[in-house]
């Protein structure tokens, strides 16, 4: 394995970006496994189960990956690339490379594979991390990693949620990846700010489905993906210019009507809404779709 050494700034163009530092990320981590450690940190599903991360597992885990990451020759001249969904492996990764001081830079998990080389290329990591088992011989140039080593030995079953009831806990619920520019600071700092539990779905395909499961309590979602919620609301409502439609359309101009109040919880029921209290949005936003809008006005 070669260790590239450091000697400027490395000039990057988006689908490539710098996790800048995050300040008082560790600080934050060690502060909730301290005071609330067994309170739910991070959720995934995988493969039709529910596994869950408390705060002090979560702590655990990125000290054992630090550890792991120091034995495979990472230190503070090292740069560790990421891409994929956001998931529990991915941050604690991220965390653990922050640890011990190396750069860590994400790619856009949708690249094609020569886009993909040109990138590598570029940035020049010498570790990366990636769950796309097609795209894996792409990346051989740049030292892949395997997580499980990484981690050491560990019950595979130890996070495993075999029963699990969400309704007096606060969830924020995030189905994004490294194509998200920005993303991942956003995910990372939202979490670890507020304490609060931070689930993924399986995949993109199942999201919907897992998403009611959770019933998450916050969404922190690129403008792109509420603008795809919207979409899916949009396709589910009927066609334009049918009597049903307009009655749909008078209802929500109508703060007062009771149809309003009984569309938005229908609708809030599909999207596994029906405890959303906070939508993430960046300080410059774009208007929001009318039926998030009207969810955010709900919230206000």
């Amino acid at each position: 394995m070669s260790v590239h050494v450091l000697k400027s700034p490395l000039a990057l163009e988006w689908p490539a970006e710098r996790l800048g530092n995050l300040p008082n990320a560790l600080e934050q981590l060690h502060h909730w496994a301290q005071t609330t450690p067994l309170h739910t940190a991070l959720r995934h599903k995988r493969q039709g189960q529910w596994y869950a991360w408390r705060w002090i597992d979560a702590l655990r885990d990125v000290e054992r990956l630090a550890d792991g990451l120091r034995q495979q020759g990472f230190d503070e001249q090292s740069r560790l690339a990421l891409s994929g969904a956001f998931e529990p492996n991915l941050l604690l990764l991220a965390l653990a490379a922050q640890a011990i001081g190396g750069q860590v830079l994400t790619l856009a998990d949708d690249l094609e594979p020569e886009a993909l080389q040109q990138h590598l290329w570029r940035i020049r990591p010498t570790h990366a991390y990636t769950q796309d088992r097609q795209q894996v011989r792409h990346w051989q140039s740049a030292n892949l990693l395997d997580f499980a080593p990484l981690l050491g030995p560990i019950d595979p079953t130890q996070h495993l949620v075999r029963w699990w009831q969400p309704s007096g806990e606060t969830a924020l619920w995030s189905e994004e990846g490294t194509h998200w520019e920005g993303g991942l600071a956003v995910v990372l700092e939202q979490w670890l700010n507020s304490g609060h539990g931070l689930a993924f779905p399986e995949s993109l395909a199942s999201a919907r489905r897992d998403r009611s499961e959770v019933a998450p309590t916050g969404l922190l979602l690129s403008p792109a993906r509420l603008q795809h919620l919207a979409d899916e609301i949009e396709s589910r409502l009927a066609p334009h210019g049918t009597w049903r439609r307009r009655l749909c359309d008078w209802a929500i101009a109508h703060p007062q009507s009771g149809l309003r109040r009984l569309l938005k919880n229908r609708v809030r029921k599909l999207l596994g809404f029906q405890r959303l209290a906070y939508i993430w949005q960046p300080h410059k936003s774009t208007p929001s779709p009318v039926w998030l809008a009207e969810f955010k006005r709900d919230i206000a």
